[in-house]
């Protein structure tokens, strides 16, 4: 008979769980008594009292330091709280969008994911702690505020301090909890459930045929040391016969090898260098936790996740999940460029903008009104499940190369010459003083708001660009009604070019201001140009009426994407 021990706590006042969960240096979890337990009991009290005996919650995570320790716990502190049955990856190891996949296969009340996503790991880094509901989506804002008032308010915990479950040995362990029923862990394989999922959306023997038949394509998928190494190594290597070396850093790492697991063109630097050999079609690397992607084309050839999205969502029907279920509606995030915009006006399909964030993009999937959408944030995803999916992003350019039989350069240059192209960039202020970084926000919101901005004539060069909208963005969601303000400051001039400003949540030290330039061009000599090179003026202006640089004393962005 396991005991259940009560331990009394103290609250803490900082564990307001954001977009993607509690995000701290792992530090904060070691060092203050009873962090984790305190969040881990405030989620798992937010499961009616009546129904956790029943329920069935998932748990995974990234392989990031600390998160053997925090499963442990879980597990413990779940057994006291009454719930009959954890589904853990082996080894605590699964992927996000894996983890989606199995609330909905099994029918769960929820997920706990352990990540900080594309955030450094190791004992210096970061660590997350995530709630995922029934649907396999981020848990809304009416559920993580339930948790933050809990844990405001917390003053003890119930635990099974002597109960420890072997991770690494697949198969059920049970143990008669005091007071309970017997409680049930399940260790079960990381990539089963999920390779089965993609093996009914995607044509696998089509996608074995490009990378193992006789005129196969060559990949390079880098897994950066997260999450998505094992699921490379048996779905595209053992499964669809692409060659071993096709994957690299595919062993998940604490620390992830000391890198940053951040898909994008400063941190995933090695796989675009060994791109610009030209010895592989397809490059693409995963985040922390596979749920976000980049892909690259031969010699390098950059991808924008914005025109990403739209490609996919032009080339929709290569997918035979979507020859299934039809497009039901497309959807991005306000950041993200206006490509996916012109591909839905052609195809005549409903688009929805929503502020960021995947639990938006979940609303409108659970009401019947989604099937694509993207953020520029490299994240792509469909209905399939309610996370953004990495992996199922790379497989659906892998369908689309596999049917026109063309390159990647070759379909997105296709692609700019039949709707144009949206030129966007995003400038990354990462770990900036939190005081500077909202009196800048403060000061700009103030100039924006003057009833004199609005036809203002900005210029820089020989370019100048009249305002016509200047607002914060807010959204109504279409299906609850349920309103989002203060998303991100948006100044969109006469001829559609848009700036945006925001500051990002999910970041651990300090703020992260993010600056996103989009304009639209659709004169064929010159979409092929340098998006830096054409943007340059828009984002002269935007330094300069923010005054960016002056008041946060960064003379240049961390990361340009």
């Amino acid at each position: 008979m396991v005991k259940i021990t009560t331990v009394q706590s103290k609250p803490y006042s900082d564990q307001k769980p954001g977009t993607s969960g509690l995000r701290k240096r792992v530090t904060v979890f070691q060092q203050n008594p009873h962090y984790a337990e305190n969040f881990i009991q405030s989620v798992i009290s937010v499961i009616e009292p009546a129904e956790r005996q029943a329920a069935t919650v998932v748990v995974g995570g990234d392989g990031r330091f600390f998160m053997k320790d925090a499963i442990q716990l879980i597990v413990q502190i779940a057994a006291a709280n009454g719930i009959g049955h954890l589904v853990i990856g082996q080894d605590g190891i699964m992927s996000t969008p894996a983890v989606s996949c199995v609330i909905r296969q099994m029918k769960a009340v929820g997920g706990i994911i352990l990540t900080a996503s594309h955030n450094p790991g190791g004992p210096n880094g970061d660590f997350g702690i995530k709630y995922n509901i029934s649907s396999g989506g981020p848990a809304l804002e009416g559920i993580t505020n339930k948790i933050f008032e809990i844990s405001k308010t917390l003053q003890e915990y119930q635990i099974c301090p002597e109960l420890r479950v072997d991770l690494s040995k697949i198969g059920k362990q049970s143990f008669e909890v005091d007071t309970f029923k017997p409680f049930t862990v399940e260790i079960v394989d990381s990539v089963t459930a999920y390779a089965e999922m993609l093996r009914d959306i995607f044509n696998f023997a089509e996608l074995k045929e490009l990378l193992s038949g006789a005129n196969h394509i060559s990949v390079r998928l880098d897994a950066m040391h997260g999450v998505v190494g094992p699921y490379v190594k048996k779905i595209v290597c053992e499964e669809l016969g692409a060659p071993a070396h096709s994957a690299v850093n595919c062993v998940p790492q604490e620390d992830f090898g000391g890198h940053h697991p951040d898909p994008n063109l400063t941190y995933a630097a090695d796989l675009v260098n060994t791109m610009k050999g030209g010895e592989y079609d397809l490059g693409a690397a995963f985040d922390g936790d596979g749920d976000r992607n980049m892909v690259l084309g031969k010699n390098g050839f950059f991808v924008n996740p914005s025109d990403s999205v739209a490609v996919i969502a032009a080339n929709i029907n290569t997918i035979p999940y979507f020859q299934k279920t039809g497009v039901k509606g497309l959807a991005r995030s306000m950041p993200t460029s206006g490509a996916l915009d012109n591909v839905a006006k052609a195809l005549q399909i409903q688009l929805y903008e929503t502020p960021t964030g995947w639990k938006f993009f979940g609303n409108l999937m659970d009401a019947g009104k989604l099937s694509l959408c993207g953020e520029e944030s490299f994240g792509t995803g469909s209905d399939h499940i309610r996370e953004k999916d990495g992996l199922w992003a790379v497989l659906a350019w892998l369908s689309i190369l596999a049917t026109r039989k063309q390159s990647v350069e070759e379909i997105m240059k296709d692609h700019w010459q039949k709707f144009g192209r949206n030129f966007f960039t995003r400038y990354d202020y990462e770990e900036v003083n939190s005081d500077a970084a909202n009196k800048m926000i403060a000061d700009l919101e103030t100039a924006m708001f003057d009833p004199s901005f609005i036809g203002k004539k900005l210029s820089s060069g020989d370019k100048t660009y009249e305002v016509a909208v200047s607002d914060n963005f807010a959204y109504t969601d279409p299906v609850d009604g349920s309103v989002s303000k203060n998303q991100g400051l948006r100044i969109i001039f006469s001829d559609g070019s848009r700036v945006i400003f925001r500051l990002s949540g999910t970041g651990s030290a300090g703020a992260t201001i993010r600056l996103y330039i989009d304009s639209y061009e659709k004169d064929p000599k010159k979409i092929y140009q340098d998006p830096q090179v054409m943007l340059a003026p828009l984002v002269d202006i935007a330094l300069t009426i923010s005054q960016l640089q002056e008041k946060t004393g960064r003379t240049g962005p961390t990361v340009i994407t």
